[in-house]
């Protein structure tokens, strides 16, 4: 067994706990984005579903994705048992763990669809469905040798694959779920209700940020040439970037340098370099980075404005983000880097690679959405809905589905099961 083998192991082990650690991070960002009541639901949740992606991609989520098939979808390796893959200098066992930890991210995005309404019993059907019809079908075709590889589809780590694919779900869901109470008035106007924890989405946003570097410098799965140090400068650069334009165009547009605003800013400089790392130079990890942050701030406006009711703004950061991620190769990917597919349009490739690329945004968009839109409509009927009661959605999730708070010192039950917020200088019902 040579060095390098287990050098690239190593390397690619340490980036899996990396991307699973992103896990915690969308616990934060999902706690922090919404309200007190519903803390404990949301982080018992993620861990449940992660748990039920786990188990879904060792048993098929992995044959349909890389099994011998065609080019719609794979149809062996099911039930993994530890082998090596042929073609790959690295442990078997180690690749599929980190591709595992992928699917178990598309998951997490698709349920920011969910919160703050959806019973726990729609959470857990629904993790097991996307987990075999929605994901591994999108990820198949792009890093399977499915039909849109043979195109030369550029999508190193899964702007499309990962966080379109999690977004589109998350629209079908919120769609079919309708806004949470008190979310729109009768006249159109909206309410903005404010997560309970900014601290939470801060330390969201830089634990994803790490995170990050597993998910795209890890996507190199080898040691060799340290090329995943150029990766990890390209990540780290576009979400630095997302996060200076957000804050700056939610200044000169709202007059306040919007904190929240700016971590969406930084997630969605995350989301859009996802794609390209790989392919592009430093200075356009800038420009990427930076027009993701603009359009994470007006795509926010415009789903508000449709009375889209989006807590975790995942169509937003994961979906509008992940569309200009995908669609920059066809810009700015190099001649010297483009592995995959062709140079972009402005270095010298012309138009061949941006139609790839909106083709597979398109197609992988429109599958996504339609897939998890036929899949909740039909457990909607099954389950007789998807969705808590009124009552227990004004109560919160927390007490109504697991009957305990995730703040039990803060709340307090009076006798007609009015539940009271206390804080150290007021008493807010909820």
């Amino acid at each position: 067994m040579d060095t390098l083998f287990l050098m690239n192991s190593l390397w690619v082990m340490v980036a899996a706990v990396l991307v699973i650690l992103m896990i915690g991070g969308f616990i934060l960002l999902e706690t922090g984005s919404t309200r007190m009541k519903n803390a404990g639901h949301i982080a018992g949740k993620t861990i449940l579903t992660f748990g039920i992606s786990s188990i879904v991609f060792w048993a098929v989520g992995y044959g349909l994705i890389f099994g011998k098939g065609n080019a719609l979808i794979g149809f062996s390796d099911f039930f993994y048992s530890g082998y090596d893959m042929e073609g790959l200098n690295l442990s078997g066992s180690v690749f599929f763990l980190f591709q595992l930890a992928f699917a178990g991210i598309s998951l997490t995005i698709a349920f920011g669809g969910f919160a703050e309404r959806a019973k726990l019993s729609a959470y857990l059907a629904f993790a097991l469905f996307f987990s075999v019809l929605v994901y591994p079908p999108i990820a198949h075709w792009i890093w399977g040798g499915g039909w849109l590889a043979e195109h030369g589809k550029q999508d190193f780590a899964g702007s499309t694959v990962v966080h379109l694919t999690g977004a589109m779900a998350a629209l079908a869901a919120t769609i079919l779920l309708k806004p949470r109470i008190g979310k729109f008035n009768k006249d159109g106007s909206s309410n903005n209700l404010e997560g309970h924890n900014q601290v939470f989405t801060a330390l969201s946003v830089l634990l994803l940020w790490v995170g990050w570097f597993g998910f795209n410098a890890g996507s190199t799965i080898s040691v060799d040439g340290a090329f995943f140090g150029f990766v990890a400068l390209n990540t780290n650069l576009a979400a630095a970037a997302g996060t200076i334009a957000a804050l700056f165009i939610s200044w000169i547009v709202v007059g306040k340098a919007d904190v929240p605003m700016m971590l969406n800013g930084a997630l969605a400089g995350l989301v859009a370099i996802t794609a390209s790392c790989a392919f592009v130079h430093t200075w356009a990890a800038v420009v990427i980075g930076f027009i993701a942050g603009i359009l994470v701030f007006y795509s926010i406006r415009f789903f508000e404005s449709k009375k889209i009711d989006d807590p975790i703004f995942a169509l937003s950061v994961h979906g509008t983000a992940g569309i200009w991620g995908t669609l920059s190769t066809g810009f700015f990917a190099t001649k010297e880097l483009a592995t995959v597919g062709k140079p972009g349009l402005f270095y010298g490739g012309g138009w061949e690679q941006l139609e790839v690329q909106a083709i597979g945004i398109f197609t992988c968009a429109a599958y996504a959405f339609v897939v998890a839109f036929v899949i909740l409509t039909v457990m909607k009927k099954v389950m007789n809905g998807l969705r808590v009661t009124e009552e227990e959605e004004m109560m919160g999730l927390d007490m109504s589905e697991h009957g305990s708070y995730g703040y039990p010192e803060l709340v307090k039950s009076e006798p007609k099961g009015q539940v009271i917020h206390t804080t150290h200088h007021t008493t807010q019902t909820s």
